[in-house]
């Protein structure tokens, strides 16, 4: 097995939850052999407190937590990704940085609980099904066999996990 860390982006447009989400999902799932990052196309500014509230709740250290833009991570002297995951369709569309080295990307659409109307208690549940979703994919993406998959094989796994992931209910 190899001893290889990769570095992930996690890509939205305000970067202010489900990207977050993700980073910090990863970053506990995937502390051994992942380091995650987020950022957006148009960042918000700041966390949603409702995407910071369900990762408080689930005992996460939120200190990470910054919108940012993704202008951050096309630097010559930030960190080189292996892999960026687009979470939602509309930043799919955006023409993106080119990313030093060249990294793997997918598109692991997540629909936007910040657009869910409704009471408090809605809300949260809108919240609680995107980190749901994440949490499988990320799963999912976490228990690849990397050492064992060609370029090709990795590529076409990856488009599975943003395709073929359960949807809400």
């Amino acid at each position: 097995m190899s001893d290889k860390s990769y570095n992930v982006l996690f890509l939205c447009n305000a970067n202010a939850a489900r990207s977050i989400m993700g980073e910090a999902i990863l970053n506990r799932v995937g502390a051994e052999k992942f380091k995650a990052f987020s950022a957006g196309s148009q960042p918000k500014g700041t966390v949603n407190p409702y995407a910071l509230q369900l990762l408080k709740s689930l005992n996460y250290d939120t200190g990470f937590a910054r919108s940012k833009g993704w202008d951050e991570f096309a630097k010559p002297d930030a960190p080189e990704m292996d892999f960026v995951f687009t979470v939602c369709d509309s930043t799919a569309n955006e023409t993106c940085p080119v990313w030093p080295g060249h990294p793997m990307t997918a598109l692991w659409a997540i629909p936007d609980p910040a657009k869910a109307q409704g009471t408090d208690a809605e809300m949260h549940l809108a919240f609680a099904d995107a980190y749901r979703m994440l949490n499988n994919r990320i799963s999912l993406f976490t228990n690849l066999p990397m050492d064992a998959l060609d370029h090709m094989a990795l590529q076409q796994h990856l488009d599975e996990i943003g395709r073929d992931a359960p949807k809400p209910n």
